[in-house]
């Protein structure tokens, strides 16, 4: 059976074939009863118009690319999700490819999609984006992890950190541990300046200076981890591997999987969460809502992020100016993993 074209829509609806164009795109000059009829038969003989062959008339591909660096991340998931909402919002579809956080791989996903005559690019870049030279006449946003010298978009990583270590110190705790990303990280190294800012600034009101001159609310005690959950159980065995009076009171987690990871971690050295150890994640995934008890985080805006990020694309907000992103700020959820510190 030979596919129906606008030609047959056109022939049977006695009209040119131009006339059937103004239907589907909803031009104003088409009156209310040739809409209907026009529409009937369309839909009578099941036409659907070929996009590539729109999209080369009009030199629009109506497609946005998404570069991530791992979609079994539930961040990046969720990013994506918000992502093709928003790019449906404006009639847009999406491609979603991953790096694997491998440079060579991004390289070769962002030229895939840059033959696919995409209209913009969404990129997560890798840790190592800077060995990459990316290509000319498509627009392409950063989004999470800004790079030099490139337009982008993220939450406020570091303030959004000190607000939830601020949440700690507040309920009394001051042996407060950290759990960091990856050391090439960007948005982990905006983290843990986030968390040295609350533990400063916390110091710095009690009066308090250790031995190297930095004042902090305590003994700063941080563990260096990748973000998912099993990196996050090692990172609370070591911070937690110590006598009740040195171990920290409360631990900040880079991500909410590591968040998890180290509630596993407490639940196995049979630390009660939050009676003995209060636990704070970043990220606000839903799988935070899910634990028991229910994780206290920081979350990411990324509905937002990922709305502005398509605006961008399609020239419907400015784009950021370059060194200069946009930020979205973070807000603390709370949940049942806090509480105040007990005594030593």
């Amino acid at each position: 059976m030979s596919k129906v074209g606008i030609r047959d829509v056109a022939k049977l609806a006695g009209v040119s074939t131009g006339t059937v164009s103004r239907v589907l795109n909803d031009h104003p000059s088409v009156t209310k009863e040739l809409r209907a009829r026009v529409g009937g038969i369309i839909k009578d003989l099941g036409y659907t118009p070929d996009p590539s062959a729109r999209s080369m008339r009009s030199k629009v591909s109506r497609l946005i690319g998404i570069v991530i660096p791992d979609l079994t991340n539930p961040f990046f998931a969720e990013l994506v999700q918000s992502a093709e909402q928003a790019a449906a919002n404006h009639g847009y579809n999406i491609i979603v490819m991953t790096s694997f956080d491998h440079a060579a791989k991004e390289a070769d996903r962002i030229s895939q999609l840059t033959s696919r005559k995409v209209d913009g690019i969404m990129l997560v870049p890798s840790n190592d984006f800077h060995r990459i030279k990316l290509p000319k006449g498509v627009p392409i946003v950063v989004v999470d992890r800004l790079m030099p010298g490139y337009s982008g978009i993220a939450a406020d990583h570091r303030n959004g950190v000190r607000l939830g270590v601020e949440h700690l110190l507040k309920l009394g705790h001051r042996r407060i541990g950290f759990i960091s990303g990856p050391g090439h990280s960007v948005p982990a190294n905006d983290r843990l300046r986030g968390y040295l800012d609350a533990m400063e600034q916390a110091g710095e009101q009690a009066g308090e200076q250790t031995d190297g001159g930095t004042k902090t609310a305590g003994p700063p005690l941080i563990a260096e981890a990748a973000f998912d959950y099993e990196s996050g159980r090692s990172a609370g065995n070591y911070l937690l591997a110590r006598a009740r009076n040195e171990r920290p009171t409360a631990i900040f987690a880079s991500s909410d999987q590591q968040a998890i990871g180290c509630m596993r971690a407490a639940h196995d050295l049979g630390i009660p969460v939050p009676a003995a150890l209060s636990i704070v994640g970043f990220d606000g995934i839903p799988l935070a809502s899910m634990t028991t008890p229910r994780l206290t985080t920081v979350k990411q805006p990324i509905q937002d992020m990922a709305a502005a990020a398509v605006a961008v694309l399609l020239n419907k907000q400015t784009a950021p100016e370059l060194d200069n992103p946009i930020l979205f700020a973070c807000e603390v959820l709370k949940g049942e993993t806090t509480a105040p510190p007990q005594p030593d």
